[in-house]
């Protein structure tokens, strides 16, 4: 069921995917799940990627779901099962994912879409960008994550605001209450993320893997668990080759060559 919906474009280090239905604002359909997890899975995979950057085509990152394929008038729509099979496995495998994932939304990130990027490692956003709690508008409540991620980044007042009225809440705002990283001229989106993901493909990319699991797991630790799981990943990195690289070259005044490793 792949198709041409998701254009990838493998760089020096790193991968950008693209979401590629412009005409519908980059809506998921079935088919583009299908391509997206095959793109996710292959730059899991490639030991020469190690950053990824997520993106959308034309004027939007992406509307969400798209509705013409769940049109409850053409008969009883099971949602919890569109869910299950597509959206809660997206944003597990993002979160899961042992290298750093950087979205640049380049527009309007409404519904699902919204918090798929927000479910990212490091968000930056267009100055004209939107990210819109959709989902009171058609009678639904959020979904990929948008009720766990949402209030963890910008409390829980803020967040019913914003999921009960559907406001689009700008990118300035966004980066104002922590939602996202950084707001950066339209014009120089893209620059800027591929700038970020050539950076961290360079740094030691299993460290920033683990560290990415630490920081998910802090809000469900006690601050003992936290120490310990700090502990016990501070070993497991410091037998790795980066560590020791890392360390000659701060003894020898020299940028460290990481591998990854």
């Amino acid at each position: 069921m792949s198709d041409d919906s998701v254009r990838v474009d493998k760089q020096d280090g790193y991968v950008v995917i693209t979401l590629d239905r412009p005409d519908k604002l980059n809506a998921f359909n079935e088919a583009q799940h299908v391509s997206l997890k095959a793109a996710l899975v292959e730059a899991e995979e490639d030991p020469a990627c190690r950053a990824i950057l997520l993106t959308g085509a034309g004027r939007g990152f992406c509307a969400g779901q798209d509705l013409s394929e769940r049109d409850p008038s053409q008969g009883e729509i099971d949602l919890g099962l569109t869910i299950d099979t597509w959206y809660n496995p997206l944003v597990r495998r993002i979160r899961s994912i042992g290298k750093p994932v950087i979205c640049a939304v380049n527009g309007v990130a409404a519904g699902a879409g919204a918090n798929v990027a927000l479910a990212c490692d490091i968000v930056l956003a267009a100055r004209s960008a939107k990210f819109i709690q959709a989902f009171s508008r058609i009678g639904l409540v959020p979904d990929s994550g948008g009720t766990w991620t949402v209030p963890n980044l910008i409390g829980e007042a803020r967040a019913k605001a914003i999921m009960f009225t559907g406001e689009p809440v700008t990118a300035e705002q966004a980066a104002e209450w922590g939602m996202i990283w950084q707001v950066v001229d339209d014009d120089d989106l893209m620059a800027q993320a591929a700038g970020l993901a050539a950076s961290v493909a360079k740094g030691p990319t299993r460290s920033l893997g683990l560290m990415k699991g630490l920081i998910q797991q802090a809000g469900d630790n006690t601050l003992d668990e936290q120490l310990d799981l700090e502990r016990d990943t501070q070993r497991e990195v410091g037998k790795g080759t980066d560590y020791a690289e890392g360390v000659r070259a701060f003894i020898e005044k020299r940028p460290a060559k990481f591998t990854g490793r």
